[in-house]
């Protein structure tokens, strides 16, 4: 982990860069999908949305919550992903869904930067470090 500063434009930026956003999403997607099927079961992008940490409060400490709302909210975050309703989520459900989220997370930032606590390897990691390159390139 490491904090970094970033804004929406940092996120937008990222995602409309086909070839950058388009082989993160790929990278990721094949570490996720264990057994080499091409699809992302239940089970499979489970420890990918766990990582989204939706249920934690300041500074990285976790929250007690029901296993049943646990279920449901991460049952939940999978038909966003699954839009054809089939039961597992190929690459391009995964990149279409990421991308929406990535979206409408730098929708909510907006463009002042701010300092976040990134996990290396993340989405978010990855668009930092696509802008910085990008920024040495140019000087």
């Amino acid at each position: 982990m490491s904090v970094e500063v970033l804004d929406g434009a940092t996120i937008v930026n990222f995602v409309e860069d086909e070839e950058a956003f388009s082989g993160s999403i790929s990278d990721r997607f094949s570490l996720l999908d264990t057994d080499h099927d091409g699809l992302l079961s239940y089970a499979e992008l489970l420890k990918e949305l766990q990582s989204l940490r939706v249920f934690e409060t300041h500074f990285g400490i976790d929250v007690k919550t029901d296993p049943k709302e646990l279920a449901r909210v991460y049952n939940s975050l999978f038909v966003q992903f699954d839009h054809d309703s089939n039961g597992t989520v190929d690459l391009e459900e995964f990149k279409a869904e990421t991308k929406r989220m990535m979206l409408a997370m730098a929708n909510g930032l907006g463009f002042l930067p701010v300092q976040m606590v990134l996990e290396e390897g993340s989405f978010l990691k990855k668009a930092v470090e696509r802008e910085s390159i990008k920024l040495a390139l140019a000087a």
